[in-house]
């Protein structure tokens, strides 16, 4: 390769081996002087079990932090919180303008830009239609069909040629809010000639065309007009296809929709402002449900994904200020728990149960669909777009596999297999991975951020498993112990497997540790802590069968 030599190249950060955190950066110019855009900056949900303490994680930027003056914008697909939701956290550190439709940046606006302390973001709004240009780059916005309105793929020019990156999408003909994905659009794409497509790989593994939108308002509304009582529909908060179509629903049997939740409102607000709920009555607040008939209410409720704190979980518990129900109510969840939520939105179900509520989820019932393309929908989209080459995105190693095969099989010439931090160049010459950058994960822990080596995560894991000794000794100069060791146990159970207290195992070990120790050797703290902590933790694991952590702390005097 000549020095110098422009190249286009693509390295995703985000998103390329796991399902959410979708971060991708392009990159078009001779290596030293590269200029980039950045395509979506979004979160994921951490489980507790494996990040104890930890609500959301984010991208590791810092690859483009360090070339933050060469990056020339952030453009969004659309305002999935998984693809917009690092933006307050994120962007401070890059200070770029943010380039989004009315409605992901009015959303982006409403949800994240409104709390307290949240960055003053340059918001950039985009007509699809009217194309950008940053630097070496023209961005044209494609509208598609998802689960969200204004979803876009990407259109990306460059003197090198032009890559097409899908975003999530679907082929949905009526989807009740939203844009519809134009063979016509993509196929002219097709007839210019894709040196790259960076396509969605999320339902890859599944056969067939995914159901429309208005197939599920048509159970919806079946499902809402034959119920004899209350109806609650939870549902995923920015589907405002689903919510439109359940205020349908309602509106065609006479009943009134009474709205819930915080995230449920501001999507609301959102949507009205930008048209998606034209024609519809304005929704009751929460504190009306206890004067509707019992037969004229629907109720909207977030929490689908069985969060603690969101509506439904609390309405389960039989602990929501305003929203009640009783035997012979009617649940629907409008939803499908995403993978490490499904123990969650099980407790929530059986709560219901046990209160009599009837219970109606998609195993029985076509109440929800999802918003990404199934094996036929992209066998259409490789027929329309023809591209040179294939990059498998937006999904776990299992989905990525399974979609660079299936674009093998569309006869798409070269399939690059990438993951986050491969960067791959995909002009001059053959599209190839031809180096890796540092790229992983950023955790929330209360308001700080911090990387996976932190230690604060394995430490935490283990405290889940096995508790805590905190042992606490006073020695003075002369290497004497002063009084009695304080000893405590955190999260250990109170007995051994003889019913011997396990307090009392502890301060044994301490006390036989002690008095077995020269004051020579007691006059040396940090040999007591290493000696101490080894005794402790030898008891314990005889009695209970577990090492805990153990905290020991030699106090001079």
């Amino acid at each position: 390769m000549v020095m110098g030599q422009e190249e286009l190249v693509f390295l995703p950060l985000g998103g390329v081996g796991e399902i959410g955190m979708n971060a991708a950066l392009y990159g078009f110019g001779p290596e030293k002087g590269r200029k980039w855009i950045m395509v979506d900056c979004g979160m994921g949900f951490a489980g507790e079990e494996q990040m104890p303490g930890i609500d959301l994680m984010f991208p590791d930027l810092s690859f483009i932090e360090e070339k933050r003056k060469d990056l020339l914008g952030i453009f969004i697909t659309h305002a999935h919180e998984d693809h917009i939701g690092a933006i307050s956290e994120l962007w401070p550190r890059l200070k770029v303008p943010v380039y989004a439709t009315r409605f992901a940046k009015n959303l982006l606006e409403t949800r994240r830009l409104s709390e307290p302390g949240a960055p003053k973001v340059e918001l950039r709004e985009v007509k699809p239609g009217r194309r950008v240009t940053v630097g070496p780059f023209e961005i044209d916005y494609i509208p598609v069909s998802h689960s969200i309105p204004e979803s876009n793929a990407i259109a990306i020019r460059t003197a090198a040629g032009l890559v097409v990156h899908t975003g999530d999408w679907k082929i949905d003909p009526t989807p009740v809010a939203g844009d519809i994905t134009s063979p016509e659009a993509f196929t002219a794409l097709g007839d210019e000639g894709i040196l790259a497509l960076v396509c969605d790989s999320t339902n890859v593994v599944r056969e067939g065309f995914s159901p429309s939108e208005k197939e599920v308002a048509a159970t919806l509304k079946t499902l809402i007009a034959d119920s004899p009582h209350r109806v609650a529909v939870t549902t995923f908060a920015s589907n405002v296809a689903r919510i439109r179509a359940v205020a349908e629903a309602a509106a065609a049997c006479g009943r009134e929709v009474v709205a819930v939740g915080r995230a449920m409102d501001r999507v609301i607000d959102v949507a009205r402002e930008c048209g998606y709920l034209d024609g519809l009555p304005e929704f009751r607040r929460s504190d009306s449900w206890k004067n509707l008939p019992r037969e004229r209410v629907v109720a909207l409720l977030t929490g689908s994904q069985g969060e603690p704190r969101a509506a439904l979980a609390r309405v389960s518990r039989r602990d929501h200020p305003d929203i009640s129900l009783a035997a012979g109510d009617r649940v629907i969840f409008s939803s499908r728990a995403i993978p490490g939520n499904e123990r969650d939105v099980g407790s929530i179900i059986n709560d219901l149960v046990e209160q009599g509520v009837e219970v109606i989820t998609d195993r029985t019932e076509l109440v929800h669909v999802s918003g990404h393309p199934r094996r036929d929908e992209m066998v259409e989209m490789y027929k329309w777009t023809r591209p040179g080459t294939a990059i498998p995105v937006h999904g776990e190693a299992l989905h990525l596999d399974e979609h660079a095969r299936f674009a093998r099989a569309q006869g798409v010439q070269n399939v690059v297999k990438a993951r986050n931090g491969s960067l791959v160049r995909l002009s001059p010459g053959k599209p190839e991975v031809i180096d890796h950058v540092k790229a992983g994960r950023l955790y929330k822990d209360g308001n700080v951020l911090i990387d996976e080596k932190d230690r604060a995560i394995p430490e935490r894991r283990k405290l889940m498993q096995a508790g805590l000794v905190s042992v606490a000794i006073a020695i003075d100069e002369d290497g004497v112990v002063l009084g009695d060791p304080a000893v405590d146990i955190i999260g250990l159970p109170n007995r051994g497997r003889s019913g011997e207290p396990l307090i009392e195992t502890v301060v044994d070990a301490v006390s036989r540790t002690l008095s077995g120790m020269s004051r020579g050797k007691l006059k040396d703290s940090e040999g007591v802590e290493k000696t101490v902590d080894r005794a402790v933790r030898t008891a314990v694991n005889e009695v209970w069968g577990k090492k805990p952590a153990c905290h020991v702390q030699v106090v001079e005097v």
